[in-house]
């Protein structure tokens, strides 16, 4: 039995750098956990901690800034959701919009800026908008963000637009291809992702794309996508009805991978369990998930679901 367990710890300390052929044997307590569904509830921030969190003394970050990952690995978040987009001249940045006018001082595509020019914006307080303040804060690169998140947290890169191959590369350039998780979507007709270039590189997970609204193929989707001879870190749920979570979360034991949801705004799962919901009655939204098979959440509210996980008391 005892040399069972040693069996099965080694190959969950090597998950991360099997997801990742080019890794760099980064193994940490944090990437053994992710990778083994069995280690407890990952908590992921949703564009980094840009939300104040009170009980950490914390005041409000710019979404995808530094101040929101070092926000997030002060927390013990495990797992900051960040965004990626291209520059004019082939820079990668830190940033959701197609356009910097929500979260910056200045106007315009980021594809028709250069660097140089987003380099000269300040970025607004945490989600931005017209009536946010500035900060003297400025948009990252990738290349500053994988540098600035070490091996403290993992990154989930939002690959914006069709460019993966890119992005991709450069977290392979930057020695980060087993600390970082890159998702796209999947369909019932996508052919099993996992194993083919450039996802191939790097520890990945498919958002699942259903065909209907009542999400009858999601499980035969997972199967596909799980037929690969590569495994995947687990599987993204798209906004569906409650009663397709518990052949989801079967299949997902089966292949012994995670499951995620997202808890943003009013949730995906279902009615009424999102984290508005969560901050009144944190049990009957995350707890729920929980106990219902889903061991990714990602959320607005890190600080919150970590209190109710009660891991804030080890950081």
């Amino acid at each position: 039995m005892r040399n069972r367990k040693l069996r099965v710890g080694a190959r969950i300390a090597l998950a991360f750098c099997m997801l990742s052929p080019v890794g760099s044997a980064f193994a940490t307590d944090l990437t053994r956990r992710i990778a083994d569904p069995e280690g407890g509830p990952v908590v992921v921030a949703h564009r980094g901690c840009h939300n104040a969190a009170p009980w950490r003394g914390l005041s409000e970050a710019s979404e995808n800034s530094f101040d929101a990952l070092d926000h997030c690995v002060a927390l013990g978040v495990d797992v900051m959701e960040t965004d990626v987009r291209r520059t004019r001249d082939g820079a990668l940045v830190m940033i959701h919009d197609a356009t910097v006018d929500r979260v910056t001082d200045g106007h315009g595509r980021v594809s028709d800026l250069t660097l140089a020019a987003i380099g000269k914006l300040h970025l607004r307080e945490n989600e931005g908008g017209p009536g946010a303040a500035l900060t003297n804060r400025t948009i990252p690169t990738l290349a500053e963000m994988l540098a600035r998140a070490g091996t403290k947290i993992v990154l989930n890169l939002d690959v914006k637009d069709a460019i993966y191959a890119e992005v991709i590369a450069a977290v392979v350039e930057a020695g980060a291809a087993d600390r970082v998780i890159v998702k796209t979507g999947a369909g019932v007709n996508s052919p099993s992702l996992a194993g083919l270039p450039p996802y191939n590189r790097v520890p990945f997970m498919p958002i699942l794309s259903s065909g209907d609204e009542s999400g009858s193929d999601l499980v035969r989707i997972v199967r596909q996508q799980g037929s690969g001879t590569r495994k995947v870190v687990g599987y993204e749920v798209p906004r569906m009805p409650a009663a397709v979570l518990p052949a989801l979360a079967a299949e997902a034991r089966f292949q012994h991978v995670r499951l995620w949801n997202n808890t943003l705004w009013d949730g995906f799962i279902g009615t009424g369990r999102g984290d508005i919901e969560g901050l009144r009655d944190p049990d009957a939204v995350w707890g729920w998930l929980i106990r219902s098979g889903v061991s990714m959440i990602q959320t607005d509210e890190p600080e919150a679901l970590l209190r109710f996980l009660h891991r804030d008391r080890a950081h």
